[in-house]
Protein backbone atom coordinates (compact mmCIF):
# COMPACT_ATOMS: atom_id res chain seq x y z
CA UNK A 1 0.00 0.00 0.00
CA UNK A 2 1.30 3.12 -0.88
CA UNK A 3 -1.12 5.72 -0.14
CA UNK A 4 -3.03 5.36 2.88
CA UNK A 5 -6.61 7.02 3.21
CA UNK A 6 -7.73 5.71 6.28
CA UNK A 7 -6.22 7.23 9.61
CA UNK A 8 -7.02 4.84 12.40
CA UNK A 9 -8.58 1.07 13.42
CA UNK A 10 -11.15 1.39 15.76
CA UNK A 11 -12.13 -2.70 15.71
CA UNK A 12 -10.42 -5.55 13.96
CA UNK A 13 -11.98 -9.22 14.42
CA UNK A 14 -9.69 -11.58 12.53
CA UNK A 15 -10.65 -13.07 9.31
CA UNK A 16 -14.19 -11.52 10.58
CA UNK A 17 -14.38 -7.45 10.12
CA UNK A 18 -12.34 -3.99 10.40
CA UNK A 19 -13.57 -0.71 11.49
CA UNK A 20 -11.52 2.06 10.38
CA UNK A 21 -11.88 6.06 10.41
CA UNK A 22 -11.05 8.70 8.25
CA UNK A 23 -11.46 12.12 9.14
CA UNK A 24 -11.93 14.39 6.20
CA UNK A 25 -10.21 18.52 7.07
CA UNK A 26 -10.45 21.35 4.79
CA UNK A 27 -6.67 21.13 4.57
CA UNK A 28 -6.75 18.32 1.61
CA UNK A 29 -6.30 19.97 -1.41
CA UNK A 30 -8.66 17.13 -3.51
CA UNK A 31 -11.57 17.67 -1.56
CA UNK A 32 -11.75 21.25 -3.71
CA UNK A 33 -11.03 19.75 -7.12
CA UNK A 34 -14.18 18.75 -8.08
CA UNK A 35 -16.15 22.26 -6.73
CA UNK A 36 -13.90 24.39 -5.82
CA UNK A 37 -16.69 26.48 -3.51
CA UNK A 38 -17.87 23.36 -2.26
CA UNK A 39 -15.61 20.90 -0.80
CA UNK A 40 -16.79 17.32 -0.95
CA UNK A 41 -15.05 13.82 -0.81
CA UNK A 42 -14.62 12.16 -3.86
CA UNK A 43 -16.84 9.00 -4.02
CA UNK A 44 -13.84 7.25 -5.36
CA UNK A 45 -11.62 8.25 -2.46
CA UNK A 46 -14.62 6.38 -0.34
CA UNK A 47 -14.39 3.35 -2.07
CA UNK A 48 -10.64 3.47 -1.79
CA UNK A 49 -10.83 4.10 2.02
CA UNK A 50 -13.29 0.89 1.91
CA UNK A 51 -10.82 -0.88 -0.12
CA UNK A 52 -7.78 -0.26 1.91
CA UNK A 53 -9.82 -1.22 5.18
CA UNK A 54 -11.49 -4.73 3.44
CA UNK A 55 -8.15 -5.38 1.79
CA UNK A 56 -6.09 -5.49 5.14
CA UNK A 57 -8.69 -7.31 6.56
CA UNK A 58 -8.28 -9.70 3.72
CA UNK A 59 -4.63 -9.77 3.77
CA UNK A 60 -4.80 -10.51 7.80
CA UNK A 61 -6.73 -13.72 7.22
CA UNK A 62 -4.09 -15.33 5.28
CA UNK A 63 -1.12 -13.77 7.56
CA UNK A 64 0.09 -10.93 4.79
CA UNK A 65 1.25 -14.10 2.66
CA UNK A 66 -0.24 -12.90 -0.13
CA UNK A 67 -0.20 -9.89 -2.29
CA UNK A 68 -4.15 -8.80 -2.08
CA UNK A 69 -5.26 -6.69 -5.20
CA UNK A 70 -8.51 -5.10 -5.20
CA UNK A 71 -10.21 -7.13 -7.89
CA UNK A 72 -14.13 -5.83 -8.63
CA UNK A 73 -16.05 -3.20 -7.02
CA UNK A 74 -19.26 -5.75 -6.64
CA UNK A 75 -21.74 -2.49 -5.79
CA UNK A 76 -21.25 1.06 -4.76
CA UNK A 77 -24.45 2.53 -3.40
CA UNK A 78 -24.12 6.34 -1.87
CA UNK A 79 -26.61 7.44 0.20
CA UNK A 80 -24.95 11.06 0.61
CA UNK A 81 -21.60 13.66 0.39
CA UNK A 82 -19.43 13.59 2.87
CA UNK A 83 -17.81 17.16 3.84
CA UNK A 84 -14.76 18.77 5.41
CA UNK A 85 -15.37 18.34 9.46
CA UNK A 86 -17.03 15.07 9.23
CA UNK A 87 -15.25 11.60 9.94
CA UNK A 88 -16.14 8.89 8.13
CA UNK A 89 -16.53 4.95 9.54
CA UNK A 90 -15.65 2.61 7.25
CA UNK A 91 -17.06 -1.46 8.61
CA UNK A 92 -16.12 -4.22 6.02
CA UNK A 93 -16.82 -7.76 6.89
CA UNK A 94 -15.38 -10.31 5.16
CA UNK A 95 -18.48 -12.72 3.22
CA UNK A 96 -16.29 -15.37 1.47
CA UNK A 97 -12.53 -16.68 1.72
CA UNK A 98 -10.73 -18.66 -0.47
CA UNK A 99 -6.92 -19.27 -2.31
CA UNK A 100 -7.76 -17.27 -4.63
CA UNK A 101 -9.65 -14.39 -2.99
CA UNK A 102 -12.53 -13.12 -0.76
CA UNK A 103 -15.27 -10.74 -1.08
CA UNK A 104 -16.21 -8.51 1.06
CA UNK A 105 -19.03 -6.14 2.04
CA UNK A 106 -18.71 -2.69 3.65
CA UNK A 107 -21.05 0.19 5.02
CA UNK A 108 -19.80 3.82 5.22
CA UNK A 109 -21.07 6.12 7.98
CA UNK A 110 -20.70 9.13 9.68
CA UNK A 111 -19.55 9.64 13.26
CA UNK A 112 -21.58 11.28 15.65
CA UNK A 113 -24.69 10.84 13.27
CA UNK A 114 -24.19 6.83 11.82
CA UNK A 115 -26.16 8.66 8.98
CA UNK A 116 -25.45 6.25 6.24
CA UNK A 117 -22.99 7.23 3.29
CA UNK A 118 -22.22 4.27 0.96
CA UNK A 119 -22.54 0.24 0.82
CA UNK A 120 -20.11 -0.71 -0.75
CA UNK A 121 -19.01 -4.72 -1.83
CA UNK A 122 -15.36 -5.58 -3.13
CA UNK A 123 -13.49 -8.31 -4.06
CA UNK A 124 -10.04 -9.07 -3.71
CA UNK A 125 -7.56 -11.25 -5.25
CA UNK A 126 -4.70 -13.31 -4.03
CA UNK A 127 -2.77 -12.19 -6.72
CA UNK A 128 0.21 -15.20 -6.17
CA UNK A 129 -2.55 -17.59 -6.67
CA UNK A 130 -4.12 -16.28 -10.12
CA UNK A 131 -4.96 -18.87 -12.90
CA UNK A 132 -3.31 -17.23 -15.48
CA UNK A 133 0.11 -18.49 -14.12
CA UNK A 134 1.32 -14.59 -14.22
CA UNK A 135 4.69 -13.92 -11.84
CA UNK A 136 4.59 -11.34 -9.49
CA UNK A 137 7.78 -9.90 -7.68
CA UNK A 138 8.79 -11.55 -4.65
CA UNK A 139 8.38 -9.14 -1.67
CA UNK A 140 5.37 -8.19 -1.08
CA UNK A 141 4.44 -4.52 -2.30
CA UNK A 142 0.77 -4.38 -1.16
CA UNK A 143 1.65 -4.92 2.25
CA UNK A 144 4.60 -2.39 3.34
CA UNK A 145 5.96 -1.13 6.65
CA UNK A 146 3.75 1.88 6.48
CA UNK A 147 0.86 -0.39 6.19
CA UNK A 148 1.82 -1.96 9.53
CA UNK A 149 2.40 0.99 11.46
CA UNK A 150 -1.00 1.97 10.76
CA UNK A 151 -2.09 -1.72 12.19
CA UNK A 152 0.14 -0.77 14.85
CA UNK A 153 -1.84 1.57 16.18
CA UNK A 154 -4.78 -0.52 16.78
CA UNK A 155 -2.65 -3.50 18.48
CA UNK A 156 -1.43 -0.48 20.89
CA UNK A 157 -5.25 0.35 21.95
CA UNK A 158 -6.59 -3.15 21.96
CA UNK A 159 -6.96 -6.20 24.21
CA UNK A 160 -6.30 -8.52 21.43
CA UNK A 161 -2.88 -9.29 19.25
CA UNK A 162 -3.85 -9.16 15.50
Amino acid sequence: MRWIWIDKFTEFTPKTSATTIKNVTLAEEHLHDLYPAFPIVPHSLIVEGMAQTAGILVGEARNFAEKVILAKISRATFHRLVRPGETIQFSAKIEQLSEQGAATAGKVTIIGTNEPVADIDLMFSHIDQNMAGLEFPEHNFVFTEQFTELLKTYRDNASITI
